[in-house]
């Protein structure tokens, strides 16, 4: 069974820094990508930053210079550095992997709260 688990949000001040990690599990099938989308309240989940399994990478232009999505292909894990946050990067985080052959599988969202 696929498994895709998120860590590391939580409330941060303005100017603050993030780590979330994001590992995906239970599949024989090779995982293409893995990303990060955020969903603010009242708004639809949009695209934060995906990294393909060759290392390029996709960037919304909203975060662009201040996060940084990695990975490691071996643990089938995503980091998403996060710098001088803004109030506006506030939302829920989810982690996508998509592999070959069964789609996307979503982890379960992690919480970020940037405030003073």
């Amino acid at each position: 069974q696929v498994q895709v688990v998120e860590s590391g949000g939580g409330l941060e001040q303005p100017g603050g820094s993030l780590r979330l990690s994001c590992a995906a599990s239970g599949s024989k099938f090779t995982l293409y990508a893995m990303g990060w989308y955020r969903q603010a309240p009242g708004k639809q989940r949009e695209l934060v930053a995906n990294i393909n399994n060759d290392g390029s990478t996709k960037y919304a232009d909203s975060v662009k210079g201040r996060f940084t999505i990695s990975r490691d292909n071996a643990k089938n894990t995503v980091y998403l550095q996060m710098n001088s946050l803004k109030p506006e990067d506030t939302g829920v985080y989810y982690c996508d992997a998509r592999f070959a052959f069964i789609g996307d599988y979503w982890g379960q969202g992690t919480q970020v709260t940037v405030s003073s």
